[in-house]
């Protein structure tokens, strides 16, 4: 017995003589020239860490102690034996249990509140060390009780049985005073749930936790939504580190962390006439001044990630891909926005050479690009330069723009805005947006296209929030106090429209970095923001925590287009959220019909401080989520355009004769981030029910300028109640056109990761550089 426990003791007492993978993907430090080994222990600011050998941790049965530098503060509590379990109080809402993995690893059970909620195998054929191995980050504020038991039982191999802790993470959690009192897990639901059941009452359901903050999100599926974050470490852990990608079910609220390869960080997005979600630039990596400094995460400005169809509720097979050294983009990007055009591709529009804060002519990146890459203009697959990119700086990032009816583009940057003709190479400058009002990031406002109606589809374009703030300021002159914008600015893009110039209006409350979202009933949901301050982290005077703005906007607003001027606003029936929902949240429409909200994280790297990095997720319903609502069926999986299809209504009870008013709604719920929604967009479709009460016959979009080709949603709304969503591709499902001249042309011109090539050519190293 004793030889038995010697051999058990070995790997542990001397990890670094066992077999170990090195760094994850290789990373090697600035300024070194070996890889370094990561490890995701980390503790955020406002969070609590307990070592193994804290008297607060009660073990049961035999445990022994191993020393070794490599373990969080030197040592580690371990066991063998069946039944031997570790016991530990804590008052928060948040849990995680770091610890060893390798072959002699087995199965422990965790209990909250003496509820069973986990099994974790810690067995794997590589040794690693300060690993996540349980994490529970969405209890309700109190006194919980996590137990540990190990089962004696092996992994994989059938052979292993030892549990180990390192350490305790412990997250207090924020703004206590508005969470429930404390349940034991298992017994009641957690969710802070305000219920509204009058007829013109909305409701609020917080409910469900992302696992990556929601800086990205998009619906990719009836089921499923994707979630994008930038490298930092975040709660949840896939192959080694945190994950900052998850896809998230929107019916249970599950989440499954993705593998990213590259620093998405302030990436852009849109689906592509396929289905296929191209999500391209973000972040070189990042080697100072962040903890995420040794994520071993490579160079993500021009990178093209491809997110492919995933319709199936199983996800375990979704993954997102990237080659680098094929499917790149010609510049680097960060804040750059992109448009899905008629022909299906994507349109990349501006961004910074690199990442910071306020753009300059240095690093401003003044042109658009095209994926996949596009022999247009003489460009032979490389950017086109944009004049209004540089007459726009300072304060250009993450343009608002939106494809238009009559093929063109829409632009806004920071107080102008245009109609480009992307086939002509064409600027159409419009009035300047009135009284100074600077709208794109980091004075961000929100811009929607307006709800097109088969009259005409005339095109009208709102855009709310923002700042007047002078955007050649140095941050010491700027403050998180400097008020923020209520003004709404709205054009119709016709002849007459341009020349009437901007409608003013003004929202109930400033705000900047808000979040617009259509309604099938042709409504606007505002949400999100800050009443002062200015978008980022980390710049200004009189930062809360590291948060640029302040006072967050917890009251949701609702614009009726279609209203008389003066009646558009109303927050009647809102309820007021408590959680601030400021930098780096978005908000999106569901198949159900209601909107989520998620994210928030003013913060360098996950933070558990005032304004820290958000996870819960809420829903808000509007008041027809309670009314009997119609159903649509036999809805066609391809739309075609020009064309009549049809499908199945079954009314709502009390409806007869054929006498009630009847739209069909075709929606695009967009790529959500930083207020951007650019390809948001709402298309009614001329309708009719036929005599039978059920068959509906609905005429297609006219043509792939009202509609570009892609995914969409069906929703039918008979007065003023709206079906669930359906989804649908619109047109024939087949990817957008590929330039195989112009594709080679931009490889052989560009370089993989050139940010990353210019660092290590000024570092001596030889590189080659495209001319």
């Amino acid at each position: 017995m004793k030889l038995a426990i010697t051999i058990w003791i070995f790997p542990l007492l001397f990890p670094h003589l066992q077999a170990r993978e090195s760094a994850w993907n290789g990373k090697t430090p600035l300024g070194s020239d070996e890889p370094k080994t990561f490890w995701p222990f980390y503790v955020p600011p406002g969070a609590k860490s307990y070592d193994s050998s804290s008297p607060l941790i009660q073990y049961r049965g035999l445990w022994r102690h191993s020393y070794f530098t490599s373990y969080i503060e030197g040592s580690s509590r371990w066991t063998d034996e069946p039944g031997a379990r570790a016991t530990f109080p804590f008052v928060g809402t948040g849990v995680e249990l770091f610890g060893s993995q390798d072959s002699k690893h087995g199965v422990a059970t965790v209990f909250i509140d003496g509820q069973r909620v986990d099994d974790i195998n810690a067995w794997s054929n590589i040794h690693r060390q300060r690993q996540r191995l349980f994490w529970k980050y969405d209890l309700p504020y109190g006194k919980h009780v996590l137990a540990i038991e190990n089962t004696g039982s092996g992994g994989e191999s059938g052979i292993g049985s030892v549990t180990d802790i390192d350490a305790i993470v412990i997250t207090k959690g924020r703004y206590y005073a508005h969470l429930p009192q404390s349940r034991p897990t298992g017994q009641a639901d957690y969710a802070q749930t305000n219920v509204g059941f009058h007829k013109d009452q909305w409701s609020l359901v917080q409910k469900g936790s992302t696992g990556v903050s929601a800086m990205q999100l998009a619906v990719i599926s009836p089921s499923h939504a994707l979630i994008i974050d930038k490298v930092e470490h975040n709660p949840i852990t896939v192959g080694g580190h945190p994950a900052w990608a998850a896809l998230y079910n929107l019916d249970t609220q599950a989440v499954m962390p993705l593998q990213m390869q590259s620093n998405s960080f302030c990436a852009g997005g849109t689906f592509l006439s396929n289905g296929t979600l191209l999500n391209v630039g973000g972040n070189p990596v990042v080697e100072t001044f962040t903890s995420a400094a040794d994520f071993g995460d490579v160079d993500g400005l021009q990178a093209i990630r491809l997110f492919h169809p995933c319709m199936s509720s199983n996800v375990t097979d979704c993954h997102v891909n990237e080659n680098h050294d094929r499917i790149r983009m010609a510049s680097p990007r960060w804040y750059n926005t992109v448009v899905r055009l008629s022909d299906g591709s994507a349109m990349i529009i501006g961004g910074s050479k690199k990442g910071g804060w306020i753009n300059n002519a240095t690093v401003n990146n003044p042109t658009v690009e095209y994926w996949p890459p596009k022999s247009i203009h003489g460009s032979k697959g490389l950017p086109i330069y944009l004049p209004f990119l540089v007459d726009t700086l300072n304060a250009n990032l993450f343009p608002i723009a939106f494809a238009l009816p009559d093929d063109k583009v829409f632009i806004a940057a920071n107080r102008d805005a245009m109609i480009y003709d992307w086939r002509a190479n064409t600027e159409q400058r419009l009035p300047r947006i009135p009284n100074g009002l600077r709208v794109t990031y980091p004075m961000a406002g929100v811009g929607l296209l307006l709800p097109l109606t088969p009259d005409s589809y005339t095109p009208e374009v709102l855009v709310c929030g923002g700042s007047v703030i002078d955007d050649t300021k140095p941050a010491y002159e700027i403050s998180s106090q400097d008020p923020a914008s209520s003004q709404c600015s709205r054009i119709a893009l016709t002849e007459a429209g341009i020349a009437a110039g901007w409608e003013v209006e003004q929202l109930p409350e400033p705000r900047h970095m808000p979040d617009a979202v259509l309604l099938p009933t042709g409504q606007v949901f505002i949400v999100n923001g800050a009443k002062s301050g200015i978008s980022g982290y980390g710049n200004v005077k009189s930062q809360v925590g590291e948060s640029n703005a302040d006072n967050p906007a917890l009251t949701p607003v609702l614009y009726t287009p279609y209203a008389p001027p003066g009646q558009r606003f109303s927050s009647a029936g809102m309820k007021s959220s408590s959680i601030p929902r400021m930098y780096h949240s978005v908000a999106t429409l569901t198949p159900a019909g209601d909107v989520l909200v998620a994210g928030s994280n003013p913060n360098l790297d996950r933070s558990e401080i005032k304004y820290g990095t958000e996870y819960r997720v809420e829903r808000f319903r509007p008041p027809y989520m309670n009314a009997e609502r119609p159903v649509a069926g036999d809805v066609p999986k391809n739309i075609p355009y020009a064309q009549r299809f049809e499908m199945n209504i079954k009314m709502p009870s009390g409806t007869n004769g054929g006498n009630q008013t009847i739209k069909v709604a075709l929606m695009d719920l967009g790529f959500i981030t930083h207020a951007v929604h650019a390809n948001s967009r709402l298309v009614y479709l001329v309708a009719a029910l036929s005599v039978d009460g059920v068959t509906l016959i609905v005429d297609g979009p006219p043509n792939r300028n009202i509609y570009p080709p892609g995914p969409g949603w069906i929703f039918v709304i008979v007065e003023g109640i709206p079906s669930h969503g359906k989804m649908v591709m619109v047109g024939n499902g087949q990817g957008p056109p590929v330039d195989d001249a112009a594709w080679e042309s931009m490889l052989k011109h560009t370089i993989v990761d050139q940010y990353e090539a210019s660092k290590n050519k000024n570092k001596g190293n030889k590189i080659d550089l495209p001319q």
